[in-house]
């Protein structure tokens, strides 16, 4: 992925494109922001949009491990988007994390940062 693709931020379907592209990226057992994905792009301010692109993910072709993203501090806001409470945290507990009251408790030390990383 190249970073700070050149598609206009007005462009929501290329933002999303983006954002599926970046997020498909993120190696299983690791767990990033949407904060960290907005950055990356080139769009700090976004990372709300950032989250309603992941709450489409699911319409589009090919899988996007959108559970491996998540707020700021480590929580499962995101959660309600995959289908009942308590899927996100299935999926990341069988990459074996660690959730206590929706909040990842490894969540520094499995941060995957794509500015650093890519």
């Amino acid at each position: 992925m190249q970073k700070r693709s050149s598609v206009p931020f007005a462009d929501n379907e290329g933002f999303f494109s983006r954002v599926y592209e970046l997020t498909r990226l993120i190696p299983r057992g690791r767990i990033t922001s949407y904060g960290a994905i907005a950055r990356y792009l080139g769009t700090a301010g976004s990372a709300r949009m950032v989250g309603w692109a992941l709450n489409t993910s699911h319409s589009v072709p090919g899988l996007v491990p959108a559970h491996r993203v998540v707020n700021r501090n480590g929580m499962l806001t995101g959660k309600h988007h995959f289908g009942n409470s308590s899927t996100m945290q299935q999926l990341l507990e069988n990459e074996g994390f660690t959730i206590e009251d929706d909040r990842i408790i490894e969540f520094r030390e499995r941060f995957w940062d794509p500015s650093v990383e890519l």
